[in-house]
């Protein structure tokens, strides 16, 4: 398939496109596209302006950090060109690193909006707890074969169910404001429904769902569930870093090679009508 004529017709109507993503992020400086260097958004940017001709910011669920990888990122952009979506996707593919991969390419409703329209996300963190982790494994993992007690890190996790205040487990994020057409959260207060840890072999993994995050959260989460596996810091404890809504209350920030956005909810389409 030829790539579409770098001037599209203004004539054509916008239409909205979704995409899902899945990237390894240890190469790129994160999602958000920064000036001189590799980010996912920006070198997404640059492969549909090669193909269509257009200029669009794809507009992503959330802003991945530098190393963050995901297995289920979600774009959205407006688009004149009349491609179809098979071709939009194999093109895509052609274009973008082998870092970055389109899943699924979609025609949306218009006011389909990758982070804004989102009810739900679910990230993963894993932990390596071999001895030596292999050279293929290791971006994609904190090896880390310290003893742990798992059983109250899995006690730990289930005080950050429901709603809370997570300031304590909020960085900084110097990137708001700057170069962001997203709009900055009013609070702090979010809903998790699942915070768990699982075991598999030579793997832990953490996993957590909730309607968002904020910056540095689920590695903050994790920093600090370590240090309840590691004794520092007692399972109950959590309740009282979330009352403290203080980042000095919580443990350190996790790694960002073992972190995973791994899929991202939106509302289901209503059904179709039946005609009479």
């Amino acid at each position: 398939m030829k790539d579409l004529p770098q001037n599209p017709e203004a004539s054509q109507p916008l239409r909205n496109w979704k995409l899902i993503l899945a990237y390894d992020g240890a190469d790129f400086r994160g999602w958000q596209v920064q000036p001189t260097q590799p980010t996912i958004q920006g070198e997404l940017a640059e492969a549909i302006h090669q193909i269509t001709g257009e200029h669009v910011l794809p507009q992503g669920s959330g802003r991945t950090d530098a190393g963050v990888h995901a297995l289920g990122q979600v774009a959205s952009f407006m688009l004149h060109a009349p491609i179809p979506e098979a071709n939009l996707l194999h093109a895509l593919n052609r274009k973008l690193s082998e870092s970055i991969r389109v899943l699924s390419a979609q025609i949306v409703p218009t006011d389909f909006h990758a982070r804004h329209s989102a009810i739900e996300k679910t990230y993963e963190y894993r932990i390596f707890r071999g001895e030596d982790c292999p050279p293929f494994v290791a971006r994609y993992v904190f090896a880390l074969n310290w003893p742990l007690n798992v059983e109250a890190m899995a006690a730990a996790a289930t005080h950050v169910l429901g709603e809370h205040d997570f300031t304590s487990f909020a960085a900084n994020d110097p990137e708001v404001g700057h170069n962001d057409t997203e709009a900055v959260e009013p609070n702090n207060i979010r809903t998790i429904s699942e915070s768990r840890w699982m075991s598999n072999n030579d793997t832990l993994l953490y996993r957590v769902t909730g309607n968002g995050f904020l910056h540095h959260m689920v590695r903050n989460l994790v920093g600090t569930f370590l240090d309840v596996g590691r004794g520092a810091t007692p399972p109950a404890a959590i309740a009282e870093i979330l009352a403290a809504r203080s980042r000095s209350a919580a443990g350190p920030t996790a790694p960002a090679r073992g972190l995973f956005l791994v899929s991202v909810r939106y509302p289901d389409p209503p059904p179709a009508r039946v005609l009479p």
